[in-house]
């Protein structure tokens, strides 16, 4: 019986904007996309300006089987997440199949008007009509769908300043987890009794929530195979961007360790860190955690391969 085959491949590892250039040639400089095979059956999450190697690999290497079909997973609508689909080169080839899911946080405009604004004249040469692709839009929640062939995927609300969803997709008894942009949930209320908007059950309610929360990430990291998580700061950064969206390391490790997860991938990096500065971080963090758990972590890079 043949192998199966459920792997990443990456091709975008920035967070905010593309930061192109000599110091970051090793590990990459364009922003959010991942490629998921899960067999015969192509995933895209994300379309940073990542998308656009990946779509010049599938003209030359999948469209020889056939029209290129695709599920395309939005984590959510922040520029550095959909950026690249006008340069996506498949849009313009007759019998392409792309569904592009998403969150939206503002209702009176569609995934699709958000995503298609890009393609107007005032921003680019060629407009939404003019594609050559079968292009369908799909709003989606918290939800668990079934894409055909034994594979699976469950979407998780993560905690950033617009609506932003996680990923998990499973396929014969393998789990990959996306959380591209995420922050813990803390608690927003006044916990100190001198302040003056201080409420005892407020505070109360609001760790609560924050706890539950939490514990609900843990659950769907569980077990997970490969966490690709964002990792955009060191817990010292952290502290001083709090709001902002992002995790720190550290806190990504405990939380991929306490969900048994077998392989973690830090992702989003900061546009400002160079290759000499992601090799530090990757080797410190690698080097602490050594006996600690059985766990493996990687620094992203683009190009890189995992199989679950």
């Amino acid at each position: 019986m043949a192998k199966l085959m459920f792997s990443i491949r990456i091709w975008g590892v920035r967070g905010s904007i593309p930061c192109p250039g000599k110091d970051t040639v090793i590990y990459g400089g364009n922003t959010s996309c991942l490629e998921i095979r899960a067999d015969e059956k192509l995933i895209i999450v994300d379309m940073g300006t990542g998308i656009k190697p990946l779509g010049d690999w599938l003209l030359a290497n999948d469209l020889k089987k056939g029209p290129i079909d695709v599920d395309v997973f939005i984590s959510h609508t922040h520029w550095d997440h959909i950026m690249g689909f006008p340069m996506f080169t498949p849009i313009f080839v007759p019998g392409t199949k792309i569904r592009i899911r998403g969150p939206v946080s503002y209702e009176d405009e569609t995934l699709e008007q958000i995503i298609g604004a890009q393609l107007s004249y005032r921003y680019w040469p060629v407009r939404v009509d003019e594609l050559a692709a079968c292009i369908e839009y799909g709003q989606i929640q918290e939800t668990s769908m079934d894409l055909g062939d034994g594979l699976w995927v469950t979407t998780k609300y993560l905690n950033h300043p617009i609506l932003c969803l996680g990923y998990r997709f499973q396929y014969q008894a393998k789990t990959i987890v996306t959380a591209f942009d995420n922050e813990p949930f803390r608690n927003l209320f006044p916990t100190d009794p001198s302040d003056p908007s201080y409420d005892e059950d407020t505070a109360r309610e609001g760790e609560t929530a924050a706890r539950e929360e939490n514990e609900k990430l843990l659950r769907f990291f569980q077990d997970a195979d490969i966490l690709i998580h964002d990792c955009q700061y060191t817990a010292g950064e952290y502290e001083r961007h709090l709001g902002w969206g992002h995790s720190s390391y550290e806190h990504t490790i405990d939380n991929a360790i306490n969900a048994g997860v077998k392989k973690l991938v830090f992702f989003h990096h900061d546009p400002t860190r160079t290759d000499e500065q992601l090799a530090e971080l990757e080797r410190d963090y690698q080097k602490r955690m050594a006996g600690k758990t059985s766990m493996q972590i990687l620094m992203a890079r683009e190009g890189l391969t995992i199989e679950a």
